[in-house]
Parts: C-alpha cells; sequence; structure tokens
C-alpha cells in the first residue's frame, strides 16, 4: 500500500517486487472470513463475507474443473457469483475472460472464437444470450454446485496468463489484452492515490461500471478484496441519480468511481452526494467547471486517472498529494514513467505520444495470439497509449488521440467493429464510422452509409440499420445517428478518410448551433 501523501518521494522510493509465487485469488481471499467483502444490493444491502466468497469460489473452480491456461468466459454483470467466478478460474490457473451483457451475437462470436471459449459463467439471462452457442458449456451458480470442499490453487507466478480484456481498436477485430497475475498488484497503487489513500477505516467502494470492463474489475472490484475492503454489487439497469443516492446510504458508500457521463448526468439532476470521501473518474479529462461543481456537490475534489486496458491506472490526481489542474489527467503514478515521446521513441518538452516504460505493473503480457500487434503497441521500451499529450511540471495533459477510437459515456468503441456489422446488412454498400462530439457523452456513434443501387434512404431504413447494428453488435456501441451519402471520402488505397467524416460532423453541429438571423 501506498503511505504517506509526499507524491515526489513516494515515486522516487516506490519498486515493484512480485513474489515468485503470485495468485490473484489468494491475494483477494486472504482475509479474516468473518469480515464483509461484497455488499450485494437489490432494493436491500445483503452482505457477502470472506468466508462465503472463498466457498463460492470452491465450488465454482470445482465445477469448472479447468485445465491449466483453459479459457473461461464470464458473462455476468456486478455480484458475488461474478467475483467467484474470476477467483475460480484464477485458483485453477485457468484465464477468465469478461464478457458484456449488452453484447450481441456477433460481439460475443467473436471473442469466444477468438479467445477459444470452452466454458461460460452467467446467469439466467446469459444463458438465454449464449444460446446460439450450442458447443459452449454454460454453468449458472444461482441454479445449484455440486457439494464440494476446500479446492487447493494451484500454483502461479506473477507472469502467468490470468486474464484477457478485449480492448477496441481502430482496424480489424478487437484485440484481447492478456495479462498475468501482477496485473492486480499493479493496479493498487493508481487505485490508492485516485481514491486519496484508499482503505482507510470505513472506507465502502461501489462504480456503476459494468465488472465485465477493467475500469469495473481492476479499479475497484479486484482491487477493494486484494485491499480487504466492502466492494458494494449493485447492478443499474440505467443510471438514475436518485438511486444513487439511495444505494449510497443504503450501503454506506463512501469511495465511488463515476465515469464522466455518470458525473454529468448527477449536475444535470442538481444532485449533491454529502457524506462521501473520496471520488475518481476516468476516461476523458474534467473541466474546471466539473471540478468546481464537484466540489460544491460532493464537498471534495474529484481525482482524475488515466490509462487503458493494455496498461491502467499509470496516471491520476490525488487531492491530498497535490492540487488539481484543470485540463490536466494528473501525475503518474508511482511505480510507472510516464512520459510523452517523439517518432524516434525519445522524451521531448514539446507535444508527443503518451506512452509507458516497459516493466509497469499493470502492463499486459501482450495481445492474445496476435504478435504482430503486441509489436505494434511498442516503440523502443515504450508502450505507446495512442493519445497525444504535453507534461507541464509533471502534470500530464491530454491533448488527444491519436487514432479512431470512440469515446461514448465511459466506453471505449472501435468503429471497424461497428461498420463490419453494417456491411453485414444487405442494404449497405460502403460504411464510415467516426465519434461525433456530444455534451452528455462525450461522443456518440455516428455512421455514414452509401446505399446499394436497389435502395434509397429513408427514416425507416436508418432505424433499421441501427436496430441491426444494435442486436448483432452490441446495444452500448451501436450508431445513434446514421447518415447516407452517395460516396464515402477514400484514400487512393481505398480506405476511409474519417478525418473529413469527422470534418462533416462538425458542420453539421456548426448549423444546428447558428443564432436565428
Amino acid at each position: 500500500m501506498l503511505t504517506g501523501t509526499d507524491h515526489d518521494a513516494l515515486r522516487r522510493d516506490f519498486r515493484w517486487s512480485f513474489p515468485a509465487r503470485l495468485n490473484m485469488a489468494e491475494q483477494c481471499l486472504g482475509h479474516d472470513p468473518e469480515r464483509v467483502a461484497i455488499i450485494e444490493h437489490d432494493g436491500a444491502p445483503r452482505p457477502v463475507t470472506y468466508g462465503a466468497l472463498t466457498a463460492m469460489t470452491d465450488a465454482l473452480a470445482h465445477a469448472l474443473a479447468a485445465e491449466r491456461g483453459e479459457r473461461v468466459g464470464v458473462l455476468r454483470s456486478q455480484s458475488g457469483s461474478t467475483a467467484a467466478a474470476h477467483l475460480a478460474a484464477w485458483k485453477s490457473a485457468a484465464i477468465s475472460v469478461p464478457l458484456f451483457k449488452l453484447f450481441g451475437p456477433d460481439a460475443l462470436e467473436l471473442r469466444l472464437r477468438d479467445a477459444g471459449i470452452r466454458t461460460v459463467v452467467t446467469d439466467s439471462e446469459g444463458r438465454a444470450l449464449l444460446a446460439p452457442f450450442s458447443d459452449l458449456r454454460v454453468i449458472v451458480p444461482e441454479e445449484g454446485l455440486p457439494e464440494a470442499g476446500p479446492f487447493q490453487t494451484l500454483e502461479t507466478g506473477p507472469d502467468d496468463p490470468a486474464v484477457i480484456i478485449y480492448t477496441s481498436g481502430t482496424t480489424g477485430a478487437p484485440k484481447g489484452a492478456l495479462h498475468g497475475h501482477r496485473v492486480l498488484t499493479g493496479h493498487l497503487p493508481g487505485v490508492e492515490m485516485s481514491h486519496d489513500l484508499l482503505g482507510q477505516p470505513g472506507d465502502v467502494i461501489w462504480t456503476p461500471a459494468d465488472w465485465a470492463w477493467i475500469g469495473g474489475l481492476f479499479d475497484v472490484a479486484m482491487p477493494a478484496l486484494a485491499l480487504g475492503l466492502p466492494v458494494v454489487a449493485a447492478r443499474m439497469a440505467k443510471f438514475d441519480p436518485a438511486a444513487v443516492a439511495r444505494l449510497i446510504e443504503d450501503c454506506g458508500i463512501r469511495n465511488i468511481f463515476f465515469p464522466p457521463t455518470a458525473l454529468k448526468m448527477l449536475k444535470a439532476a442538481d444532485v449533491s452526494l454529502p457524506g462521501l470521501r473520496s471520488i475518481a473518474s476516468g476516461g476523458e479529462t474534467l473541466g474546471a467547471e466539473m471540478l468546481d461543481w464537484g466540489r460544491r456537490a460532493f464537498g471534495l475534489t474529484i481525482n482524475e486517472f488515466y490509462g487503458q486496458t493494455e496498461c491502467n491506472m499509470v496516471a491520476s490526481s490525488s487531492a491530498a498529494m497535490f492540487p488539481a489542474r484543470p485540463g490536466a489527467i494528473g501525475k503518474a503514478v508511482p511505480g510507472f514513467d510516464v512520459q510523452v515521446i517523439d517518432e524516434a521513441g525519445a522524451p521531448t518538452t514539446g507535444e508527443g505520444d503518451i506512452a509507458i516504460r516497459r516493466g509497469a505493473g499493470s502492463m499486459m503480457l501482450g495481445y492474445w495470439q496476435n504478435a504482430d500487434a503486441t509489436a505494434r503497441k511498442f516503440r523502443g521500451d515504450w508502450l505507446v497509449t495512442g493519445d497525444r499529450g504535453v507534461i507541464e511540471d509533471g502534470y500530464i495533459r491530454f491533448v488527444g488521440r491519436d487514432d479512431d477510437v470512440i469515446t461514448s459515456a465511459g466506453y471505449r468503441i472501435g468503429p471497424s467493429e461497428i461498420e463490419d456489422c453494417l456491411l453485414k446488412h444487405p442494404a449497405v454498400a460502403q460504411v464510415g464510422v467516426i465519434g461525433k462530439p456530444d455534451p452528455l457523452r462525450t461522443e456518440i456513434v455516428k455512421a455514414y452509409v452509401v446505399l446499394r443501387a436497389d435502395h434509397a434512404p429513408s427514416d425507416a431504413l436508418a432505424a433499421e440499420l441501427q436496430d441491426h447494428a444494435r442486436r448483432l453488435s452490441a446495444a452500448h456501441s451501436y450508431p445513434r445517428e446514421i447518415a447516407f451519402l452517395d460516396a464515402l471520402p477514400l484514400t487512393v488505397t481505398g480506405k476511409v478518410m474519417r478525418r473529413e467524416l469527422r470534418k462533416l460532423a462538425e458542420a453539421e453541429i456548426a448549423r444546428t448551433t447558428e443564432p436565428n438571423p
């Protein structure tokens, strides 16, 4: 754990130290069995002790009977059984793969096939989603598990594979970032820093972010268990500020990770949430106005943090350590060498690519079965994030992305996956997908479509294409706007020029915001 609030001293003295034997299940379950591990909330709070979580984990591990290195899918929302499914896989030296409930069949099939998943732990809702995949073994803990005793954790080390988390990309299919058992330890300094030394007496943490994403699973759920803190598991079908206030009161929540869109919705609803000790936010930079509102609404400074699936929690603000600087995403977390580098891979004082030096605790082992993509992610000793920025007085300021990934309501969405989905519709000849600026979601997914000769543009067809994408890909990433073009702007090699499509979107926004004469 981090000790003290002298950020410079913490950075100077920090060294990664991993034992030869390291298993994330042992990290998360090695606490007093009577202590509360998870507070499940579905109308009322229900505490789950570490003893009960261990028993659930062991029963699932016996039921999985997974081989070392086998990939196990986890298609569940926030719950004790969701945590137990990951822990059971790790106890078995298997590799867990979080899957999102809002994925459509195409998105699910891509991940199931790419990871070679044979078994999925889910619930009754997830069983229905998996019905098209008849070759899967499906385990639903709520339907009962065979009686079994303790499960002996298999021996693993810090670099033994433990979890694959799929990340969006700009070209081709999503890639699976493969992490070893050190990834949880690698997250702890940033999680502690972003919550002003998380782990204080009385701390109870929650996030509305789904545990299928690295932000929910490794920014909140697993770090809380590793630190011996209660984590709240409460699925929200739709973010509701009033329900959030009730949840905080019911469960005694003191620490929250709010994605920026959630903060904007709380601000719009004029909701104040006193009594919290820390709020962290990541995914986009908060401006001075949002920080000032946060101080009025919560009585504290929102701490921003930064990272990505390949190497997470690398930079953070911390009101306990140094003053927030509006427009900056904080300073490098102890244990992470974060620099802005030039094309040659050398640190620069000007604008450049935000990059993290090899050796960081939360850095991926590589992309799953994709050595070429892994090699492209690095520039010498640096993992290149794809984001542009500058460093001023130690503060990292995000300038913009160097790729076409769309950030919408806290999700990172790859345009290629949406384009591939729309191209399966018989009316679509060509398509280009971009992120269009949006005041609530940061960006919305917008698709520019060229139709086949026997189809004509219409509102009805646009709605049909939206439904097609929502059904096959994912409910969170379907195009909220569709525009029809006679032709797409293409390079000489036939690639869609998304920068030209973004100019079209910017022109549309300008027209709709122009004052009436």
